[in-house]
């Protein structure tokens, strides 16, 4: 009977491992957490945080300036073409044909800042939104690695299940043997 009694936790136990990964979604949020892996594995590979840390230094913060610039340009824009106009000698549309005609790119450039406003004001916005993540992904490279060098997330569920089998089979067993033992057992 002692002995008996000593099967019940242990099958207790062995059905919380078979049913608590259940009760916690496991296989789905195990599942997701693969996919997640498997998605930011190009990403956070050491080379690609690499470019991607470049990039932002050496391009990005560097084209902040241009947005300021840009944005004081469209407000001047006006008074330029008007002085330009004058100082040639042109009227506005003359200017226009000129510049269209001798200096394509600048003048396409010159028509769009107008509208490249709303753009320039949202770089420096920008740049500080995307600094904790450029900062995050090259501080968590190791620890991507070591993530990533776990065994598939979606076995995780297993991990529990197989285990939890196992001990519940063991206890039934266990209590199987002590419940024949007591039928077969002459009653005194």
């Amino acid at each position: 009977m002692t002995r008996r009694v000593f099967y019940w936790p242990i099958l207790i136990i062995g059905v919380l491992l078979i049913v608590a990964p259940f009760a916690i979604s496991l296989p789905s949020k195990a599942s997701a957490g693969q996919a997640m892996l498997d998605n930011f594995h190009p990403i956070m590979q050491p080379a690609s945080v690499k470019q991607t840390v470049s990039l932002y230094e050496n391009t990005f913060l560097k084209l902040k300036p241009v947005a300021s610039g840009g944005i004081a340009a469209a407000g001047e824009e006006t008074a330029l073409l008007k002085g330009l106009a004058t100082g040639l000698h042109l009227s506005p549309p003359q200017l226009e044909q000129y510049l269209g005609g001798q200096f394509p790119a600048f003048a396409q450039l010159l028509a769009s800042f107008p509208q490249l406003v709303p753009v320039f004001s949202q770089v420096g916005p920008g740049l500080a939104d995307y600094k904790p993540l450029v900062d995050t992904m090259q501080a968590n490279v190791s620890n991507y690695q070591q993530v990533d060098s776990l065994p598939n997330f979606r076995l995780f569920t297993w991990f529990f299940e197989v285990p939890g089998i196992l001990i519940a089979v063991l206890a039934l067993l266990g209590l199987g043997v002590g419940w024949r033992q007591r039928q077969v057992s002459p009653s005194p």
